[in-house]
């Protein structure tokens, strides 16, 4: 008898069979069940976008079992691995499993993720593949690392320990899960605190080659950020334009005019963020990178939504930022969506529940990335997720979807 997956492959099922396997539906074993999934990602249009979304919140126990066998197929494997599907749990054992094939690490190896390669560089099978580490040793993330032979063999020596400190939520257990976590407080900043500028250096050499790739690209806000203040136009010019504005008073009103009083703004405020903006328009990448690192939380919010991806991610990178600016920035849609991605890269920060429920929110976020944090949402956040018009369609299905689960889950117990 032919199994599931030969029979779809031959566009041998009806539709609605297809499109109960696109749900992960099928009475099949788990890792024939995957097959078909990844199968219809990359096979099929009409399908293939919901089989992407089953595949993004499939079991992680189940899909490592799959990563890890070395006899799962290697359709299924270079989906695993590509850097567009990748899920960081999966990562070490997929590394370790012989099956993946090395051209396809060194394709992971070219995706700009400090932490995947960090991941990379711990792996025993990279460190015992000569090609492998020479390829590693090409990231711009392992400048600092020495490479340094064991018999014939070449290995990755741990890396010099930085000056940059430690946050505090780094040290918190591991076993700390999303859902237990309460929201950041708001004075949990570190604003008086300097920045040794050898964590400026060090951001500058890890990046080397990206800087004199990006050349001197100057200071361009995703979302337009001078439309709130003119920086080019003189206030004089304001003050004198201003009386024109007046009309020709009106013989006999039929009605009272009532005045409200101006919107106060707090005095200096407008001036201080245009002066801000000035001078980091003035900067240099080089010059925003360390403003990124070492600068003040204002200056941060600007150059979160800088358009070149090394000084954005700078920001993530300051010791000075906060848990409570990071959920912000999780929830801006004038970011790149690269700086969204990098957010949950981060333990400290993937650790934070309103980081992630402002990631799955955000419209901006990119699709495989909201539909995996998807599973760590709580029941009501579900239910409001799947009323959230701004979001993807297969975002609110999914939310949807968890959100009956979840309750089916509640009330058998």
């Amino acid at each position: 008898m032919p199994r599931m997956i030969d029979l779809i492959r031959v566009s041998a099922l009806p539709s609605n069979l297809m499109h109960s396997a696109s749900r992960g539906s099928l009475h099949v074993p788990a890792e024939e069940m995957i097959e078909i999934l990844v199968h219809l990602a990359t096979k099929n249009q009409i399908f293939g976008q919901q089989a992407r979304m089953t595949l993004a919140s499939w079991d992680e126990n189940a899909s490592r079992v799959v990563a890890a066998n070395p006899k799962t197929s290697k359709e299924v494997l270079d989906y695993l691995i590509s850097a567009d599907n990748l899920r960081p749990a999966l990562l070490p054992a997929l590394l370790e499993n012989p099956s993946v094939r090395e051209g396809a690490l060194v394709d992971l190896m070219a995706a700009d993720s400090k932490d995947v390669i960090e991941m990379m560089s711990k792996s025993p099978r990279i460190k015992r593949s000569a090609r492998l580490t020479e390829e590693l040793k090409k990231s711009p993330h392992l400048v600092d690392r020495k490479v340094e032979p064991v018999g014939q063999k070449a290995v990755l020596a741990p890396p010099a320990p930085s000056p940059q400190p430690k946050p505090a939520a780094e040290s918190a257990p591991a076993e700390v899960g999303l859902q237990t976590l309460e929201a950041p407080s708001a004075g949990d900043s570190v604003e008086d605190g300097d920045v040794p500028d050898e964590t400026v250096h060090t951001y500058l050499k890890e990046h080397a080659d990206e800087l004199a790739a990006e050349g001197e690209k100057p200071f361009q806000a995703i979302g337009g950020m001078y439309d709130a203040i003119d920086l080019e136009t003189p206030k004089n010019v304001v003050a004198e334009a201003e009386p024109e504005v007046k009309t020709e008073p009106e013989a006999k009103p039929q009605a009272p005019v009532v005045k409200r009083p101006p919107i106060k703004k707090p005095p200096g405020e407008e001036e201080k963020r245009g002066s801000v903006l000035q001078k980091i328009a003035n900067l240099d990448i080089k010059g925003r990178i360390q403003l990124a690192l070492k600068g003040t939380k204002e200056e941060r919010s600007i150059l979160i939504r800088d358009g070149t991806k090394l000084v954005a991610f700078a920001v993530l990178e300051s010791p000075k930022i906060t848990d409570g600016e990071v959920e912000r920035f999780a929830g801006q849609k004038n970011v790149l969506e690269a700086v969204l991605r990098q957010i949950p890269m981060k333990r400290r920060f993937a650790k934070l529940y309103p980081v992630v429920r402002n990631l799955v929110f955000n419209p901006r976020t990119p699709l495989d990335l909201s539909l995996g944090l998807m599973k760590h949402l709580l029941v009501q956040d579900l239910k409001n997720l799947s009323g959230n018009k701004e979001v993807a369609d297969t975002v609110r299905k999914l939310a949807l979807k968890n959100f009956k689960a979840k309750m089916e889950t509640s009330n058998k117990k």
